[in-house]
């Protein structure tokens, strides 16, 4: 499978492996950074298996992980990936993202779906991508449904956290013929808006 390095002016999305990890460690040990998420990553040991994981899923084409990388701070931001992938089915989801609170709000993330989307239905030529969000994560909610992204339903109780909570999970998507509407109109105006903010 091939490994894409996904790029645009503000963010740049790399192949995450065992040989560049380690430019997480220090975000990934931000208190409750994850505390929605059933993965634990705010111990090196923890952050190599969670990356191990995702490298596995990378060998067996069912994940595409990322180093994010902010090009306007020049640092390392974060994690996402391409997973659950269906080659057959031409679905996969977008999930396993965190980025350091210091770049939260700033349209980073907001530049990261953008990308990925747009590889999802323009180049691998998918058909769906979808989002699973735990029911109380509202921030991130009200974020895929920012992007256009629409709520198909939810999961009741059918995932473990670390703490032992059983969470419900909200479940959204996009189809690949509402992409281009969303393409030209949501992210248009809205890292349009980004950029004048940072860059005046």
């Amino acid at each position: 499978m091939t490994a894409p390095t996904l790029v645009n002016e503000r963010v740049k999305l790399i192949l995450l492996g065992l040989s560049n990890y380690k430019h997480l460690t220090e975000i990934a040990q931000q208190p409750n950074l994850v505390q929605y998420s059933p993965s634990k990553i705010d111990t090196p040991d923890d952050l190599k298996k969670y990356v191990q994981t995702a490298v596995d899923g990378f060998y067996q084409k069912t994940a595409i992980p990322f180093v994010v990388y902010d090009k306007q701070k020049n640092a390392y931001a974060g994690s996402t990936r391409f997973m659950n992938i269906n080659w057959n089915y031409k679905v996969l989801e977008i999930g396993s993202t965190w980025i350091g609170r210091e770049f939260q709000g700033t349209g980073l993330n907001a530049n990261m779906k953008y990308l990925m989307l747009q590889y999802a239905f323009e180049v691998l030529n998918f058909e769906k991508v979808e989002f699973r969000i735990d029911e109380r994560n509202i921030r991130s909610r009200k974020a895929v449904e920012k992007l256009g992204c629409k709520l198909e339903g939810i999961l009741r109780k059918n995932v473990y956290l670390m703490d032992g909570f059983k969470r419900n999970t909200c479940c959204y998507g996009i189809l690949k013929e509402e992409w281009d509407g969303i393409k030209n109109g949501v992210f248009l105006v809205f890292i349009n808006i980004f950029h004048v903010f940072l860059y005046g």
